[in-house]
């Protein structure tokens, strides 16, 4: 498989399991709400500083129907783990890309085979 066609392929599967997938998701709350409010616990939780954000508690602000808010909020939480590790790789992939410090350049092919004298 060419990597191309796996890329994309990862990409739609990730984008329909955080779309399709989190429609079908438990309203529960999570474990550690789960224990603390079986422990008696949860009146000392305090709120998060970024419970105002646009994509808090999985939600999306601004949508009124719950699953669909939850479903495009896991959408864009993967095209934005897309774009920053596409980014960071870029970085790290043309921070790499110059000539080794070390080694002389040379006018021959590079080659996967070891070089025998």
């Amino acid at each position: 498989m060419r990597n191309r066609t796996f890329f994309v392929t990862a990409l739609v599967v990730a984008l329909l399991v955080a779309g399709v997938a989190s429609y079908y998701a438990s309203a529960h709350p999570d474990g550690l709400e789960h224990v603390a409010e079986k422990t008696g616990f949860i009146d000392t939780a305090e709120e998060s500083p970024v419970a105002d954000s646009p994509l808090a508690d999985y939600q999306t602000t601004g949508v009124d129907d719950a699953r669909v808010s939850g479903g495009l909020a896991g959408v864009l939480g993967v095209l934005l783990v897309l774009v920053l590790a596409g980014g960071l790789a870029w970085l790290v992939r043309r921070r790499g890309s110059g000539p080794a410090s070390d080694e002389p350049a040379s006018d021959e092919p590079a080659s996967d085979e070891p070089a025998h004298r």
